[in-house]
């Protein structure tokens, strides 16, 4: 986990609650990783999903269009 984050729990929570709150947090400060491709590289794009060759999530930036 990255960054500053604190979980608190009060007396009598159930377990399985408590770790249920522990997945959201991780969730929650998980940093989101993308490649950011514009819109004038998307032959590119398909090409490199075809090949499997995408690390993170591809983001098509497509603001350049309008």
């Amino acid at each position: 986990m990255t960054g500053r984050a604190a979980l608190q729990a009060r007396p009598g929570g159930q377990p399985d609650e408590v770790g249920a709150a522990e997945v959201l947090v991780v969730e929650a400060y998980r940093p989101v990783r993308i490649e950011l491709l514009p819109s004038a590289r998307v032959n590119e794009a398909l090409d490199r999903l075809g090949r499997n060759d995408v690390r993170y999530r591809f983001v098509l930036d497509m603001s350049d269009l309008s």
